[in-house]
């Protein structure tokens, strides 16, 4: 690939990601975010198990269950009950926090340094998106920021667990147990 192609293919996903909240609030029925973080996870789940076709064994079976809880049902749960309660940009603003408890946890969990330029650039991304999104008529309702911020949490912890738990499989793999039991 180009370096123009890898900067497309780079620049939708986080087009794709900003569009869940446009998405949740305008073409999903309210009220029903659990079942929403379900069906975003189970059916790419069973079909990537499809492709992959192994299970895991052991161990892994409550790892698996705690991941898929952490990064998918909780995180998604969470991300929908925001979005139908705030308006985007708050809820964007609740979720760009992960990064800043992905540092606290990798330092509790997996011993890493907290690096100051780490803690800057999170603290500068979620000054920015403040900035441009958030206006003195945006509502701050509490629950919808409890939500977002416990899936920031969830999502988090998920991310520093999957890094510390690396199964000798695929990522492929890997990620369809995570959504598998995330959608169960």
């Amino acid at each position: 690939m180009t370096r123009n192609t890898d900067l497309l293919v780079t620049a939708i996903a986080p087009i794709i990601w900003g569009s869940t909240y446009l998405i949740t609030t305008e073409y999903l029925p309210a009220g029903y975010p659990l079942t929403v973080a379900m069906l975003r996870a189970l059916p790419i789940g069973l079909l990537l198990l499809l492709v992959v076709r192994q299970l895991p064994s052991g161990i892994w079976w409550p790892k698996i269950l705690l991941l898929g809880t952490l990064n998918f049902s909780i995180f998604w749960w969470m991300l929908f009950v925001s979005a139908y309660r705030l308006p985007g940009g708050v809820a964007a603003i609740v979720a760009a926090i992960q990064p800043l408890i992905v540092i606290i946890f990798a330092r509790l969990l997996l011993d890493s340094p907290i690096r100051p330029l780490a803690v800057v650039a999170a603290i500068i991304g979620v000054s920015g998106i403040a900035i441009l999104i958030l206006t003195p008529k945006a509502s701050l309702d509490p629950v919808g920021l409890s939500a977002g911020f416990v899936g920031a949490v969830s999502m988090a912890l998920g991310t520093v667990l999957s890094r510390r738990w690396q199964p000798e499989v695929s990522m492929l793999t890997f990620t369809s147990w995570q959504l598998v039991a995330g959608g169960l």
